[in-house]
């Protein structure tokens, strides 16, 4: 045991000094401390120009993004370019760079990672994509990497006329992930501009993003399926046999779909709108491709199917226009003065803000009921988003202070009760008045 550990510690002996404890090492880690510290210099003074040049070289918020991008990775690009100078220099000399090459790989490994946590909204994805690439970084650098990648190539399975390996699985599913980050990067870029054109209605804007990032999408994962060598001729065969079978089960959620396209397309409701459907009555907040997200005034959010909004009644409190009539009935007693009533009914209207002076108030008489004549406000709002029961209640408030200052008197209800003569009640009451 100790004769093999004497050897082994020799052998280690002999490799430090021929490929670390050597001048050449020495001078190529001198290299990159120097390149590391001009970096650093340079650098410190460069860095606020050129953000600062970043901001305000361009309006377009993708190359402005894109340039500060590129300063972010500034150092190391830097960096990268003094250690591949110094590295060809070795070349020249006919010395292999191991160090510089090894501190470059280092680099470009922050580099990517840097883009990387840029590009990735996720925290919890940039922090895996950095894990893997200091990994690859460092198997590179020792040197496993070669054998690594070798054993997955060789780990290989085949269906029909394809054979697939576990590094293309590897290989698929990174670039599957990258293909997916620039869609989803393209399509918000896409999704800004296209709610910044005012011409568009809300609805068409919504139908527009949603093709966009469904196109997207589609052609990402295609282009990566593709790249690992998957037949997509055998896959659409597959997937339409599989399509049929799955429609049957996913009916509902397909007529969902079509549903909300036909909505977007028809414009018939869109963002922004009131509408009522049965109990719910609330301001259209989004609209999904399943479901419509409908907001009420008490902070309720209902998910409505897009297939109730088709086939069901729905009232659109604002389709054509914003203006909406609200009809609120009152009733006062008989003898009171009727053309009084009407008036201060307009006047207690006129006295809340949200009430519309143009179309202005409006009171009827509507008929004579058994106790009250009954007399009907109609007035004018423009934001039945703000709610409705509000408005009544204010204006009820009003009328009730009005019509007590003026002497206008509810009615309350009155029955005449008539006994018959014969009756046992009627026999009892008379008896009782005999008494007295």
């Amino acid at each position: 045991m100790d004769k093999n550990l004497e050897s082994f510690l020799k052998l280690l002996t002999q490799w430090m000094h021929s490929n670390v404890l050597t001048t050449n090492t020495a001078a190529q880690w001198l290299c990159a401390v120097v390149a590391f510290g001009l970096v650093l210099i340079i650098w410190h003074s460069l860095q606020p120009r050129a953000l600062r040049w970043a901001e305000e070289s361009t309006p377009n918020d993708l190359i402005r993004s894109l340039l500060k991008g590129l300063v972010s990775i500034g150092d190391l690009t830097l960096f990268l370019i003094l250690a591949q100078l110094c590295a060809a220099f070795f070349y020249g000399m006919g010395k292999p760079p191991r160090v510089l090459d090894a501190v470059s790989n280092l680099a470009v490994a922050g580099i990517v990672i840097r883009l990387a946590s840029r590009v990735i909204p996720n925290k919890s994805l940039a922090r895996g994509a950095a894990t893997f690439v200091w990994i690859v970084a460092g198997l590179h650098v020792i040197g496993l990497l070669a054998p690594i990648t070798s054993f997955l190539r060789s780990l290989s399975f085949t269906s029909g006329d394809s054979q697939f390996t576990a590094l293309g699985a590897i290989k698929g599913l990174l670039l599957a992930t990258i293909c997916l980050q620039v869609a989803a990067m393209t399509a918000r870029y896409v999704s800004k501009r296209i709610e910044n054109v005012e011409d568009l209605s809300p609805s068409i804007q919504v139908l527009m993003i949603k093709a966009v990032k469904v196109g997207l999408y589609t052609v990402a994962i295609l282009f990566a399926m593709s790249s690992v060598g998957i037949n997509l001729t055998s896959l659409a065969i597959f997937s339409s046999a599989l399509g049929v079978g799955i429609g049957f089960g996913l009916k509902t959620i397909f007529s969902n779909y079509v549903a909300g396209i036909l909505l977007l397309l028809d414009n018939s409701i869109k963002p922004g709108d009131t509408i009522e459907v049965g109990q719910v009555f609330g301001v259209v907040r989004d609209m999904h491709g399943r479901y419509t997200s409908v907001l009420t005034r008490d902070g309720t959010e209902y998910l409505i199917p897009n297939e109730l909004l088709i086939a069901g009644e729905v009232v659109n409190w604002t389709y054509s226009d914003s203006n909406v009539r609200i009809k609120i009935p009152v009733g006062i007693a008989y003898h009171s003065n009727v053309k009084l009533a009407m008036k201060l009914l307009e006047k207690a209207a006129s006295d809340v803000d949200r009430v519309l002076k143009d179309p202005a108030p409006a009171a009827r008489l509507t008929g004579f009921g058994d106790n009250s004549v009954d007399l009907q406000l109609r007035v004018w709002i423009a934001d039945a988003e703000d709610g409705v029961a509000n408005i009544r209640s204010a204006v009820f408030v009003k009328i009730w202070e009005l019509y007590h200052e003026h002497g206008i008197e509810f009615p309350f209800p009155q029955r005449d009760i008539l006994l018959k003569p014969e009756s046992e009640l009627s026999v009892k009451i008379k008896k009782d008045e005999a008494n007295d």
